[in-house]
């Protein structure tokens, strides 16, 4: 199921209704005179252009009367009901949207470029919606009801989508699409003004160095993305297990296995989590494991493997902070079934990360690294963390674009032994701290 092209014909206003009646219309009477199993078995393409023929001379034969780009415009949006998406079919063809949120059948948003906006759209009715709703989760063997009113799944395309339905949501049907992120370079992502030409040098070394890395931030912070550039620096020839929730990750190295999350079925068996994957993934042979996100018990397997022989690995996890990174990670790995004391989780922790990586999502859309911190504590010693680089942002100007500066500060002396060990140059903007006493160091609490 492809998402489609640019609005041509948004429903304003209050013509939603009156649109969306004339679809409905239309959209029975090319059902009427089609042969549907004949149609089933033609190409999509020319499936499309058949339909858009039959109602062209239903239009011409019945009416109404309209103008050459009305009637366009008619013909594209009956057969878009009748085989797509009806009115987000014009939406999953516009590159530039990264999220559409679908509020009840008034408020459709749009996110493009970090910003979020309500689009003059609509649909029909509830009814309209539901039917949309339905032949989306159809194409991934789900199903949404009273009985059934949520849905977390990944379209086929790679869109991970979102359904809640009454009576848990009160705004009526309520349905979330998030593109498949498009793969960056750590190189583009400079261009994007995430980070700078110095924390590329350090990424890339901690990187081919075996640190385990987590990158941490909130709700579109740009985790996955980031995630998907720092695993482009893993060397090839190495053997790399991806475990995720939705698959989004894009991996380019050869020997990449690619592990997915599995639902369960309609009588509630057969499910498959992100833990029961990363346990598996032990028994795999990996050199390095990546979890696109951990949320739960999977944790505690995750930081259990970084510290058993499995350098290397990266993970995502929901955060404000490279702080909160830590207690977070602290507090998942509780979920566990295994009762460990939070304290032999903090020594686990302590064991197993090597640097936290903080993204921020800015007010005006901008999404920049906001520090790299380095774990200075082991042991059995509270979380202590380094901070080597971080971005300082200037008061928003004028035009609401956050401005800033990235500052570099002094690598811990064995961070660098390490980088060094492993062939990797320190970066001559960072330095090298002889005492911890030169060091930019908090504890996490």
């Amino acid at each position: 199921m492809s998402l489609r092209a640019r609005i041509s014909a948004p429903e304003e206003n209050g013509g939603g209704r009156e649109d969306g009646h004339l679809v409905a219309v239309y959209r029975a009477k090319l059902l009427e005179e089609i042969d549907l199993a004949e149609m089933s078995s033609l190409a999509a393409a020319e499936r499309r252009a058949r339909l858009e023929r039959v109602l062209g001379h239903i239009i011409s034969r019945e009416g109404p009367v309209l103008s050459t780009v009305e009637r366009s415009q008619l013909i594209r949006r009956v057969v878009d009901e009748a085989l797509g998406l009806g009115v987000l079919e014009p939406l999953l063809e516009d590159a530039s949207i990264t999220e559409i949120m679908v509020n009840g059948p008034d408020q459709i948003f749009v996110e493009r470029a970090g910003r979020v906006e309500l689009l003059p759209m609509r649909f029909a009715s509830t009814e309209q919606l539901m039917q949309t709703i339905e032949r989306i989760v159809s194409t991934v063997n789900r199903r949404v009801d009273e009985s059934n009113p949520m849905v977390d799944a990944r379209l086929p395309s790679g869109e991970r989508v979102n359904v809640i339905i009454p009576p848990l949501s009160l705004t009526g049907p309520t349905l979330t699409i998030r593109r498949f992120p498009r793969s960056y370079t750590l190189r583009e992502m400079i261009g994007l003004g995430t980070l700078d030409e110095q924390m590329v040098m350090l990424l890339s070394g901690l990187v081919q160095a075996k640190f385990n890395v987590i990158v941490s931030g909130a709700t579109g912070s740009g985790k996955t993305t980031l995630l998907n550039a720092l695993s482009g620096l893993i060397p090839e020839g190495e053997r790399v297990i991806t475990v995720e929730d939705a698959a989004e990750l894009q991996l380019q190295q050869a020997h990449v296995i690619r592990l997915e999350t599995r639902p369960p079925n309609v009588e509630g068996k057969g499910r498959i989590t992100v833990r029961d994957l990363v346990r598996n993934s032990l028994r795999m042979r990996p050199d390095r494991i990546i979890v696109g996100e951990v949320r739960g018990g999977e944790t505690l397997d995750m930081l259990q493997a970084m510290s058993t022989g499995h350098d290397g690995s990266l993970a995502t996890v929901h955060a404000n902070s490279a702080e909160d990174a830590l207690m977070r990670l602290q507090t998942l790995a509780s979920m566990s079934e295994v009762k460990i004391p939070f304290e032999a989780l903090r020594d686990q922790i302590n064991s197993a990360v090597d640097c936290i990586v903080q993204l921020t999502r800015h007010p005006d859309g901008s999404r920049k690294i906001s520090e790299i911190a380095m774990l200075r504590s082991r042991g059995r010693e509270d979380l202590r963390l380094a901070t080597v680089a971080r971005f300082d942002a200037r008061p928003i100007d004028g035009d609401g674009t956050v401005h800033g500066d990235f500052r570099y500060l002094p690598l811990p002396r064995s961070v660098a032994d390490r980088l060094r060990m492993a062939g990797q140059p320190v970066p001559q903007a960072y330095g090298v701290a002889e005492t911890d006493d030169q060091l930019t160091t908090r504890e996490a609490k």
